[in-house]
């Protein structure tokens, strides 16, 4: 089993066994310790990676493309380090992964030729590639939010997987930079999607689903009317599986971008980039079990509210 965001003590334990970081002054200069290669398990399906999947010439398996799993992340200088803890859980609990793509997307204003020069020197044997993500895309249609944090362009880059990614990736497992994992994560991309669902995410039905949008968004009708006959509940953006042509097929980044423009206008919530996804799509994805996404882990340390890390698979 698989238990997401582990307390701040947990995450760091592993990764400094396994990286060692020079003290330096610039956004992503750090320095990491190579980490091995992981091979396959001999029942494997092999696969075929497709060149334009990754940066480099690497040492591709034949056959099935289907058998290959495609990761997602935002890949920035100033959370580097969660990032390399994040790939290295993938690879590490992982039975096949020699099978797993990476796909990093970066803001167009960062040095990517550092940032996948880190990549490549700690994991030499990662297949994987860079996108650059234009500022552009989304600068005005993002509103300020009650966190700074959230305005970051680069948070919205999930919405746009669909026209980032190359098209013969179908399905893709998107991850927060934030989380290690503990359990094989082709069992994540296995998730089943049932026959309408475009992605399946960690849904959390107890929470106050009102609590994410304003009043205005209630006390007008015609938009409060957007979740009528659906179960809407809050989930959780920092895991996803999605199938990705079923989001081409939809047009689903600009149905979030629709709403991205009422917000400008309309002030209906606070929060970044998730309430467009609650709006879309709460009531209408498959689920993932809880398992998979530790929700609220070392989120509250000071009040000790913090759960502990499951021990992984059983």
């Amino acid at each position: 089993m698989l238990r997401h965001k582990p307390p701040l003590s947990s995450l760091l334990l592993p990764f400094l066994l396994l990286f060692s970081a020079a003290a330096t002054t610039t956004s992503i200069s750090k320095q990491f310790k190579e980490a091995p290669k992981f091979y396959n398990a001999p029942e494997c399906p092999q696969t075929h990676i497709d060149t334009d999947d990754v940066d480099r010439q690497t040492d591709t398996l034949d056959t099935d493309p289907d058998s290959a799993v495609h990761v997602a992340m935002t890949l920035d200088a100033t959370y580097i380090r969660g990032s390399m803890a994040a790939i290295f859980s993938v690879l590490q609990h992982s039975s096949c992964p020699q099978n797993i793509v990476f796909h990093f997307v970066t803001s167009a204003s960062s040095d990517a030729s550092l940032l996948r020069a880190t990549i490549s020197t700690s994991f030499p044997y990662l297949k994987f590639k860079l996108y650059p993500f234009n500022d552009y895309f989304v600068a005005g249609l993002i509103s300020t939010s009650i966190r700074s944090a959230l305005d970051c362009p680069l948070n919205y880059a999930r919405s746009y997987l669909a026209n980032i990614l190359p098209l013969h990736v179908r399905k893709v497992v998107y991850l927060d930079s934030d989380l290690v994992l503990v359990d094989d994560i082709a069992k994540l991309a296995s998730t089943p999607l049932g026959d309408d669902s475009v992605l399946a995410a960690p849904e959390y039905c107890n929470a106050n689903f009102t609590f994410y949008f304003t009043p205005t968004f209630w006390s007008n009708p015609s938009l409060s009317l957007t979740f009528a006959n659906r179960k809407a509940c809050y989930f959780n953006t920092g895991v996803m599986v999605i199938d990705l042509d079923r989001w081409r097929t939809g047009d689903y980044t600009r149905k979030i971008e629709e709403w991205m423009e009422l917000q400008k206008r309309m002030r209906i919530y606070e929060l970044g980039s998730l309430p467009p996804f609650l709006l879309v799509f709460a009531g209408n994805i498959a689920p993932v079990d809880h398992r998979w996404n530790q929700h609220g882990l070392g989120g509250d340390n000071f009040r000790g509210l913090c759960r502990d890390l499951h021990p992984g698979p059983m």
